[in-house]
């Protein structure tokens, strides 16, 4: 299992639009035989502010999450969206046991 934290900051007029083609990836998403689990969290402080929490299968699972038609567009919709370059920190999976998910 690989998890990955992408932090991403939006610009405070597009939060509305950034939410709607985010969960539309996210939902996509979780229709890929790689894809795990697929979290969309806001920051409760500052709404701007969200972290994806991607839970994939194996380590190949990202770079094919990359290729696939929802993951692409949601990218270049939500490019002009940004405050500031979004950023990603891998983790290892400790618990629950993979076969767990």
């Amino acid at each position: 299992m690989l998890v990955v934290h992408v932090h991403v900051q939006v610009k405070p007029e597009c939060v509305e639009d950034f939410l709607e083609a985010t969960l539309a990836n996210a939902r996509a998403s979780l229709q890929e035989t790689g894809v795990a689990r697929f979290d969309v969290v806001q920051q409760q402080d500052d709404a701007t502010r969200f972290v994806l929490v991607e839970v994939y299968r194996n380590e190949e699972a990202p770079a094919a999450h990359k290729l696939t038609p929802h993951y692409q567009q949601w990218r270049d919709r939500v490019a002009a969206m940004m405050a500031s370059p979004r950023s990603s920190v891998k983790y290892g999976n400790c618990f629950p046991a993979d076969e767990d998910w």
